[in-house]
């Protein structure tokens, strides 16, 4: 009997082992440049290489007063509070789809600005955003 519970609590452990930063990879981030009382746009792709879902919950960065996550539909804008990513998914956050919205920016072309991803489990992955100019060069 004590090996069937210890057994099933390994298990326990396994289905809920987080998922790690190294599972996860943020490629080819780059801020829009505008104007500070402009709200700026920021693009990456998120690629999810675990075997578990990822759940989306927050980003920040100091070039921004505040940073959220919005999507781009026929109805306008919306604001998104999480997003999940299923593993081997890759989620890009692109114009005219997901994107981030950086308000009172202090983004200047020709730089790079850190940016912090926080997942559910608490995971955190740090990335460096460049900075293009108002046309995305």
């Amino acid at each position: 009997m004590r090996t069937k519970i210890l057994a099933a609590c390994a298990l326990g452990a396994l289905l809920i082992a987080p998922v790690h930063a190294a599972d996860i990879a943020v490629t080819q981030g780059w801020f829009r440049a505008l104007p500070s009382s402009v709200p700026s746009g920021g693009y990456f792709t998120l690629h999810n290489g675990s075997a578990k879902k990822i759940t989306l919950r927050n980003v920040e960065s100091p070039a921004c007063s505040t940073l959220m996550m919005h999507k781009t539909s026929k109805g306008g804008m919306e604001h998104v509070m999480a997003l999940d990513v299923a593993p081997g998914e890759t989620l890009a956050f692109a114009p005219g789809g997901y994107h981030l919205m950086c308000m009172d920016s202090k983004l200047k072309p020709g730089t790079s600005v850190p940016v912090t991803f926080i997942f559910s489990q608490g995971e955190k992955l740090a990335a460096n955003f460049a900075v293009r100019n108002a046309m995305g060069k």
